[in-house]
């Protein structure tokens, strides 16, 4: 896994159910645990609200690729 970077940036994740997230769903990253081990990712809607922030591990998140692009879904239900 890349290591990713101590500044805010966009990645994708794996499923978190209790807090609506499918995979897919792109985030940004608002802080580093423990030099890369975890971090806090925070997800939005298109208009700017915080729809959650969750900690994840770094098996749960990966960079989002120079090719590819975002798609807009509804928010899954909690």
């Amino acid at each position: 896994m890349t290591r990713l970077k101590n500044m805010i940036g966009w990645y994708w994740l794996r499923p978190v159910p209790s807090e609506g997230l499918v995979e897919g769903d792109v985030g940004t990253v608002v802080h580093v645990y423990r030099d890369g081990q975890a971090y806090e990712v925070e997800f939005t809607t298109l208009e700017g609200q915080t729809a959650a922030m969750v900690t994840l591990e770094a098996s749960q998140v990966r960079p989002v690729g120079k090719r590819e692009i975002t798609h807009a879904c509804e928010l899954a239900s909690r």
